[in-house]
């Protein structure tokens, strides 16, 4: 079955990189601690969110992100307006499928959003110091080469942003020493100012 779906999703995207990177991710969720129905129809969830972010405002794609874990969706990122933001999770919420939406978005004036793109657009290459302005998208590379590299960390099970920098993590820990070790790595990541978790721990097995 799996097969199957790689097959067409390769047709569909009508080129070998394109391909190539479907099976690479396919891969790689092979390895999480969750069913390939689960990992379907949460996909299923975040399409069709984006989707409708894209229809009401195609900039609020660049601005707010989806990720969603067993049904739980996990909102970030940055709107204009506090309407814009409660109509969003209303919206959200009203999915049949999600069995709960952690909104962790903010609320910010128009000037603060463009101030933040602007630093986000140049390449986290710069060398560190106290006078390097540490932009979200730098902490969010950091927190994934740590996490890839930590031995005894599934870091396919966890998917991390990075607003303002204040970090929100979702996912699964294998153990409740894993979770600790994930939050020792994030809180200890250079420009993180705060934590926000939506981890479960996986129950241990019975025996």
């Amino acid at each position: 079955m799996r097969v199957l779906w790689i097959s067409v999703v390769c047709a569909l995207a009508l080129n070998l990189g394109a391909c190539t990177a479907v099976v690479m991710e396919t891969a790689r969720k092979a390895r999480e601690d969750r069913s390939t129905d689960h990992q379907w129809t949460d996909t299923q969830i975040a399409t069709s969110i984006l989707s409708d972010l894209n229809e009401k405002d195609s900039g609020l794609l660049l601005d707010v992100s989806v990720d969603v874990w067993e049904k739980r969706v996990l909102l970030t990122g940055t709107v204009t307006a506090q309407q814009m933001r409660q109509d969003l999770v209303r919206h959200v919420k009203a999915d049949p499928r999600v069995l709960k939406v952690h909104d962790e978005i903010q609320v910010l004036s128009k000037e603060e959003q463009a101030r933040r793109r602007a630093a986000a657009k140049p390449a986290p290459t710069q060398r560190e110091g106290t006078d390097r302005v540490i932009s979200d998208v730098w902490i969010e590379t950091k927190i994934s080469a740590q996490l890839i590299a930590a031995q005894n960390v599934t870091s396919v099970n966890y998917r991390w942003r990075a607003v303002r920098s204040t970090v929100y993590l979702i996912g699964r820990a294998q153990s409740r020493s894993e979770l600790n070790a994930v939050l020792g790595i994030v809180r200890g990541t250079d420009g993180v100012a705060q934590v926000k978790t939506f981890i479960e721990v996986k129950p241990a097995a019975k025996s």
